[in-house]
């Protein structure tokens, strides 16, 4: 099984189709692990010619734990995470990838474009927040993280996870995503359950983001092509955020859908493919193989 190796422990991460093909590091969100990803997302990546890397973040899956179940902070940083992401590239032979994540991974990837810019091709930032800017933030303090975590059976944590989601169907399931999501649901809770349930970890990421520096501002010298995208329906993270965040990032192309909320429809997955492959295409033309992987210059 593959590890990167990082200072205080290692990073899990797996990879899918052809290394020779485009790379694209896909950053989950927060308390997620890898398996996260819809298999027919990554299926339909690699089918668009993408060599698709996917990495447990830390304190998540198979990757290390920063403490046990009372540990309510793990010390560390977003930029920590970003690191991690940097290790995995390493370790993976890459020097510089396509990065897309969501949620909390879109906050590490543009920590990457910010700090290691030269890594970075272009960006997918799909329902993701440049800062702590009240406006963007609906989930409101999350308490529950604030204490240590209680363990459920797979059972509970599937009837928690489906009644959760059925609570915020925006429009009585405009994009047709509720027997698909129970489906997905059922396969990832008892997937990951399977594979390591440990959920003690999320007050600690939790606290790495309460601690995320604004990046509204910096995100104005990103200058690779990026995609913004976000449901107008989210319940977790406002849309108004990739609004700010498109207009900060000069080559930034937006995406706001009604009915979406804070997940992957499928109808849209085919969609979400395509427009990752069209910014990678850019990115790709902007920067011709063999030349330095700096970022290009605005005119």
């Amino acid at each position: 099984m593959p590890y990167a190796l990082i200072a205080s422990g290692q990073i899990y991460y797996e990879t899918d189709g052809d290394p020779d093909a485009l790379p694209l590091l896909l950053v989950e969100g927060g308390f997620t692990q890898l398996i996260g990803w819809a298999p027919d997302f990554v299926e339909q990546l690699t089918d668009a010619g993408f060599f698709v890397i996917r990495a447990d973040n830390r304190d998540t899956g198979l990757s290390t734990h920063f403490g046990g179940p009372e540990d309510l902070d793990g010390g560390y940083q977003l930029k920590d995470m970003a690191d991690d992401m940097i290790a995995v590239l390493d370790d993976a032979g890459v020097d510089s990838a396509h990065c897309a994540g969501r949620s909390m991974g879109g906050m590490i990837s543009q920590v990457m474009a910010l700090e290691y810019p030269q890594r970075v091709r272009s960006l997918g930032l799909f329902y993701s927040i440049p800062g702590q800017d009240p406006r963007y933030i609906l989930h409101g303090p999350r308490e529950e993280l604030s204490t240590p975590q209680p363990r459920f059976s797979a059972a509970e944590l599937l009837e928690r996870a489906l009644a959760a989601h059925r609570a915020f169907m925006p429009h009585g399931d405009l994009w047709g995503e509720q027997q698909w999501y129970e489906e997905e649901t059922r396969r990832y809770i008892g997937d990951s359950y399977a594979r390591r349930y440990s959920p003690d970890g999320a007050p600690r990421q939790w606290n790495a983001l309460k601690r995320a520096p604004e990046r509204l501002a910096k995100l104005r010298s990103v200058t690779v092509p990026a995609a913004v995208v976000h449901g107008r329906e989210d319940h977790v993270l406002h849309w108004c955020a990739a609004v700010d965040i498109a207009e900060a990032i000069p080559s930034a192309e937006l995406h706001v859908y009604p009915g979406m909320g804070h997940f992957f429809p499928p109808a849209l997955i085919p969609e979400f493919v395509q427009i990752l492959r069209r910014t990678a295409q850019l990115a790709e033309l902007t920067i011709p193989p063999g030349r330095s992987r700096q970022a290009p210059h605005c005119r």
